[in-house]
């Protein structure tokens, strides 16, 4: 679940726009934003290089592409894709289809009349939408390709940035019946390499980096302690699941 709190612990506080969430029982989840508040998620939010190419994306390309973020399951897609929205964004929508309700998913039966598809998505989700200052997320789009078809027509819409996550294997067998939409552009989402694992884990990175540019011996005791982090990391892995259980 999700909170509205203060720091606890050893969670890190996130700033953000976030006036409210309200988690449905149907799985809807919505956001509407307003004034200045400290909040965290449940769950620790990890630094991410890919979070700079989004950025670079949204600066330069959202005005013609949607961005389609695939890769291995539980890689962090959907928590990146949420992270960005809620520091990048006035207001956001954030669709999951492995839960959506039938209410959600009947939005798109219909998209030839957009006017009337925004509205629908904002009664049912409770959040306004601003021009260019809003971002809507298809999580899972590969269980509900009808979503990734309309993707041509809200990109030419031009009023709202879309943000399309997908399993890597399912987002290419669910292409069925459906025309794959030329308006998006792919980037892949990769397990947490060295440098994000230490910045999770607060390890000095930049140090690693400064040894390796002296070119110099850094003595036996050093090296055992290096080699024995790069030998945790190994063991733990990049999954940011297993990252999260390692450095609670």
């Amino acid at each position: 679940m999700w909170g509205l709190f203060y720091g606890i612990g050893k969670r890190k506080i996130m700033n953000g726009d976030l006036r409210r969430i309200c988690i449905y029982m149907n799985g809807d989840l919505r956001y509407t934003f307003d004034g200045k508040v400290e909040c965290y998620m449940d769950k620790p939010v990890f630094k991410r290089k890919i979070y700079n190419e989004i950025r670079e994306w949204k600066e330069n390309r959202s005005d013609r592409y949607a961005l389609l973020i695939k890769g291995a399951r539980r890689v962090g897609k959907s928590t990146i894709a949420e992270q960005f929205a809620r520091n990048e964004y006035r207001s956001y929508i954030l669709i999951d289809f492995s839960k959506a309700s039938n209410e959600i998913k009947s939005c798109f039966d219909d998209i030839n009349d957009l006017d009337m598809f925004f509205l629908r998505l904002q009664a049912l989700t409770g959040v306004n939408l601003y021009k260019e200052e809003s971002v809507v997320i298809f999580d899972e789009v590969q269980l509900f390709p009808k979503a990734r078809q309309a993707i041509k027509h809200l990109v030419k819409d031009g009023r709202y940035h879309y943000i399309e996550t997908g399993s890597l294997i399912s987002i290419k067998k669910n292409v069925e019946n459906i025309l794959i939409p030329s308006e998006e552009m792919k980037i892949e989402v990769y397990p947490m390499d060295y440098e994000e694992f230490c910045w999770a884990t607060n390890q000095n990175f930049d140090m690693l980096k400064k040894i390796y540019d002296m070119n110099k011996s850094i003595g036996q005791e050093v090296n055992r302690k290096l080699m024995r982090d790069i030998r945790v990391y190994m063991a733990v892995g990049g999954m940011p699941q297993a990252v999260e259980a390692y450095a609670a």
